[in-house]
């Protein structure tokens, strides 16, 4: 078997043992990175930071070390800043910035033996559910090129699913991890608001910015989710005084009698049939696992669309006022006086899809529009938050499809925001809420394209929901199949 199609587990265990070394094992993905470029996975590589890194790996393996992921190569999501390699968020705006410091997520990694291949391609700013919205280039989807491999965390996505990374971090405010999990045939998990430290994050919305993972299998994401979750008090006040966990410790406990809450609202007109025909065999395949299914209902699922786009974009709005082409960031080369500056770098710098959220938040958070606008949308996001808590009485984790439809086509979209919007339905609650959640593969759909099934739990659930998706990767072999060609 090629160190391509290993897990993260299996790798690590080769390198515990001494039959890769890291620097094989970082040479290795580095050649596939770049034999597959065309793909669009990756904005940076740099083969001499990443071997120095495999060779202190090494090192430390010859030296006796037992970190967990101890010489695995993984790439980051390019919204987390890195003092080694460029962090521009997929943006113009951050084109030549380079951090003086590795984001918490980043530096957990290293400390548990990670080694860094690369930062991977996002939608600018992470604003996105296509990967179309980089600065740079789309991404494409392993599994057809010619379509989308999801958003915001695409490239995260498309290097996992086509072997150019064994793992990968990425990050969720809306279904950034989960949407392009699915669209690519991978496993991926966001933890509960707060869990992982967002220091280092470049921001979008505050309070939904979430770092997760990405990987082939539920265990190797529970080894990754390990290394990134804990407390972080001194660099996040959102990070929550919630100690770090072993989330491999549950992984093999019987899930019979598992109760999995599907809401009916999950299963509108909406849902393209592909996709649920993939979703209802997954579904029955839990109940063969001895798990019990239990309607539910979480009434105000449409309503996350209209709270979303108020309260990200405002947050956006908030977050991005600080590049002004000033202290950092792209600053027009031509220009008047200080505020003819300010308006050319930002014109500049940010493209259409940023501009669109900054002037939506902007306008909701303006004297006159704040009430009926901002504040409301809050109250139902609490209702939104209230209505899974009455869930989760009646079940143990919720089930259903992540996205209506599989990956679309490059360009399909065009110019219409709200059909990429409208695409996020089933991811938005759940993040609204702040719940744990994750995609796991279970079937194919139309054009032979993945389908992921989304599993939420209540807050600090993540062993629960990993271990519900290891027992269906024991019992199937979807998170196996890999993209042809590569």
């Amino acid at each position: 078997m090629s160190l391509h199609d290993l897990s993260v587990a299996a790798l690590a265990a080769k390198l515990k043992a001494r039959e890769v070394s890291a620097v094989e094992a970082a040479q290795h993905f580095l050649a596939r990175s770049q034999k597959y470029a065309d793909l669009g996975a990756y904005l940076a590589t740099d083969a001499e930071v990443t071997l120095a890194q495999a060779r202190a790996a090494d090192a430390r393996i010859a030296a006796g070390e037992a970190a967990p992921l101890l010489g695995v190569p993984i790439a980051h999501k390019d919204i987390f800043v890195t003092k080694d390699f460029a962090s521009t968020a997929g943006s113009k705006m951050l084109e030549d910035y380079r951090s003086p410091f590795d984001a918490t997520a980043v530096r957990k990694l290293a400390e548990a033996g990670a080694v860094t291949l690369g930062k991977l391609n996002c939608d600018e700013f992470a604003m996105g559910s296509a990967n179309e919205n980089s600065a740079y280039f789309p991404a494409k989807n392993p599994w057809d090129t010619s379509r989308i491999p999801g958003g915001s965390s695409g490239g995260s996505a498309a290097a996992v699913a086509a072997r150019l990374a064994p793992a990968a971090t990425a990050t969720d405010t809306g279904g950034s991890i989960r949407q392009p999990a699915a669209f690519c045939g991978i496993t991926g998990i966001k933890p509960t608001y707060g869990r992982a430290s967002r220091y280092g994050m470049i921001a979008f919305a505050s309070s939904l910015d979430q770092a997760g993972v990405m990987a082939h299998t539920a265990e190797d994401a529970a080894l990754l989710l390990s290394a990134i979750c804990g407390p972080d008090p001194d660099r996040d006040a959102t990070s929550l005084d919630t100690p770090a966990e072993d989330f491999t410790r549950e992984l093999g406990a019987s899930i019979a009698g598992l109760r999995i809450g599907v809401p009916k609202e999950f299963f509108g007109e909406g849902l393209a049939a592909d996709v649920r025909s993939a979703i209802d065999a997954a579904l029955k395949q839990y109940e063969k696992l001895g798990a019990k299914l239990v309607e539910i209902s979480l009434p105000r699922t449409e309503l996350s669309i209209p709270v979303y786009y108020i309260l990200a974009p405002a947050e956006a709005s908030s977050n991005l006022a600080r590049f002004d082409g000033v202290k950092f960031g792209h600053r027009a080369k031509q220009h008047g006086d200080l505020l003819d500056m300010y308006k050319k770098s930002r014109a500049e710098g940010f493209g259409d899809e940023v501009k669109r959220r900054i002037m939506i938040g902007t306008y909701v958070l303006s004297h006159g529009y704040y009430d009926a606008y901002y504040l409301q949308a809050q109250k139902i996001r609490r209702m939104i938050a209230d209505d899974f808590q009455d869930a989760f009485k009646q079940c143990d984790l919720i089930a259903g499809p992540v996205a209506p439809m599989v990956a679309w086509k490059l360009g399909e979209h065009g110019k219409d925001p709200l059909a990429d919007y409208l695409a996020d339905i089933f991811t938005l609650p759940g993040s609204l809420a702040g719940l744990p959640g994750m995609s796991i593969p279970v079937g194919f759909g139309a054009g032979n394209m993945p389908v992921g099934l989304q599993l939420l739990g209540n807050y600090f659930a993540e062993g629960r929901l990993l271990n519900a998706a290891h027992q269906f990767q024991q019992a199937t072999d979807f998170h196996l199949r890999k993209p042809e060609g590569f």
